[in-house]
């Protein structure tokens, strides 16, 4: 899969030698370097998003499952041009852990790294726990606008910070109408009744803050709508970006339906929607069903954010 997605980028990255990680070949000299990562079975993140204004690397684990630490240093070095790294995954406790283990390798080695979690999803803790929250389709947003932060700033501090403004204005949640499953065994990752649906799940098919009957699109948009809106909170005045993602196995259609209600949601609750993102970014094999991401923005975030991008899961002129 990996030799294949590089060869899909058109000799824009490479493949690691011996390595599971997309390196792009262009990165300039003397600039802040951005590592992204986590496992696969989530395509096009996270290897998709290596390229200008985007990641400068990524890391590779198997499907669902951390890379390994060897994998991230190396990675890192690849990417690194003397400036320094920054770590951008999702908060999940295998990927804390290996990437925390690099860290250390890449220390000894003199190379100076900082890292950055994703944790948007609302439904896995409370506000005052965003620690234990796990990253979903927040990755994207915050990817870009790292991204572009890095090719502009000059030092790890400065990228650190605007990828730090990104994590605290960031807010997912998805729902689940089938299940994904795992390659290697064949089997869902939860059982689910053909008039149920899961909200909230993670992004390998961990479970929700509820299990219901199925409902309309837009009942269900309202119902996330609803805990998004009143988690950061969002409030009359705010500007936001809308992204509506694609789990794996939604048709565009779907996500219209969806789409159309959110933005009347938000028009009578006076919040501007500066761009709307809708399509297939975080997936989860062949599980139906999808997330919305709200990210507030001032003009520093929206300037990071409407940079253009160059990858193969994200590109925008």
């Amino acid at each position: 899969m990996i030799e294949g997605l590089a060869l899909a980028n058109d000799g824009r990255v490479y493949k690691l030698n011996g390595k599971p990680a997309l390196i792009r070949k262009d990165i300039p000299d003397g600039k802040v370097a951005l590592l992204i990562g986590g496992g696969s079975g989530h395509e096009p993140l996270f290897h998709g998003f290596v390229g200008k204004n985007m990641g400068d690397g990524a890391a590779c684990g198997n499907v669902f499952a951390a890379p390994s630490p060897d994998v991230i240093a190396a990675a890192a070095k690849a990417v690194h041009r003397g400036k320094g790294v920054l770590f951008l995954y999702g908060n999940y406790a295998g990927d804390n852990m290996n990437f925390d283990m690099a860290v250390e390798l890449l220390e000894d080695d003199g190379i100076e790294v900082r890292t950055v979690r994703v944790c948007d999803d609302v439904a896995a803790a409370p506000p005052e726990r965003m620690h234990d929250r796990r990253g979903i389709a927040g990755d994207i947003y915050m990817i870009k606008v790292a991204g572009g932060a890095a090719s502009e700033l000059g030092t790890l501090d400065e990228v650190e910070r605007v990828a730090r403004k990104a994590q605290g204005w960031v807010r997912s949640m998805g729902v689940a109408v089938s299940a994904g499953s795992i390659p290697e065994t064949g089997k869902l990752t939860f059982e689910l009744g053909d008039d149920e649906i899961e909200v909230g799940m993670g992004a390998h098919g961990e479970a929700g803050i509820a299990r219901q009957k199925l409902k309309s699109a837009d009942a269900i948009a309202d119902e996330l709508m609803d805990k998004i809106l009143a988690d950061l909170p969002f409030a009359r005045g705010d500007e936001v970006a809308l992204m509506i993602n694609n789990l794996g196995a939604t048709t565009m259609m779907e996500m219209l339906i969806v789409n159309r209600r959110i933005r009347a949601i938000l028009e009578r609750e006076g919040i501007s929607v500066h761009r709307t993102d809708v399509g297939t970014w975080l997936t989860v094999q062949e599980m139906a069903g999808f997330s919305v991401t709200l990210m507030k923005l001032d003009d520093e975030l929206k300037h990071y954010l409407d940079m253009p991008a160059e990858s193969l899961g994200y590109s925008r002129m």
